[in-house]
């Protein structure tokens, strides 16, 4: 169930990169299992989600990387893939399309771009949420096993509440990523991060 003390007024809705790297056709990577088939298939119920929620008077951030290159990652990143050619995942875009957003209406949201899965590594995101007296974060996006885990940890870390959109989240195709993400969904975060509930009961509930 929705927390009692959540209202619109003191929560925000939080959207993790839905960005071209992690939706659109042309940067999937069919040879080594990465395609993004049930990403796209959810974005169309989340921009219908954002829009209604930006019409509610909810505020919206969305979250963008930096150009996933060498160059503007941390080291711990860059040693990781240098190290492990499985989990290697630098950018071949180098003409600035991958970081833009694939089919999600930005009218009205605030943007942060981030260096790391974790959106709260950029700092700016858990200062504009304090400012703002946000308690709770209701998160969406992609990719579910990935940055949003990483960044429900990070900011469960700092003192934020989540409310998580189990119907909004996705992950790409290959099925191992799939059952790791349905086991977040049904144990992992509601036993120890936030409601994990269907988008369509959390306006009601903040109204």
């Amino acid at each position: 169930m929705i927390p009692r003390r959540a209202k619109l007024d003191n929560s925000v809705l939080l959207v993790i990169d839905v960005i071209n790297s992690c939706a659109h056709q042309a940067y999937e990577d069919p040879e080594r299992g990465i395609t993004y088939n049930k990403i796209r298939q959810m974005i169309p119920s989340l921009s219908s989600f954002v829009n209604s929620f930006r019409r509610a008077g909810g505020n919206i951030i969305l979250t963008t990387t930096v150009p996933w290159r060498e160059q503007h990652l941390p080291d711990n990143i860059n040693e990781l893939y240098r190290d492990n050619e499985k989990a290697r995942y630098w950018s071949r875009d180098t003409g600035g399309h991958a970081e833009q957003f694939y089919e999600i209406p930005t009218e009205g949201a605030m943007i942060f771009a981030k260096n790391s899965y974790d959106a709260f590594t950029n700092e700016g995101l858990g200062n504009t949420l304090k400012r703002m007296q946000v308690r709770y974060v209701i998160v969406t996006g992609v990719f579910g096993d990935g940055c949003v885990l990483a960044t429900v940890c990070g900011g469960f870390s700092k003192g934020f509440h989540f409310i998580i959109a189990r119907d909004l989240i996705e992950t790409t195709d290959e099925e191992d990523r799939q059952v790791f993400q349905r086991h977040l969904k049904e144990r992992t975060w509601p036993l120890m991060y936030g409601a994990t509930i269907e988008s369509h009961h959390i306006l009601t509930a903040l109204s």
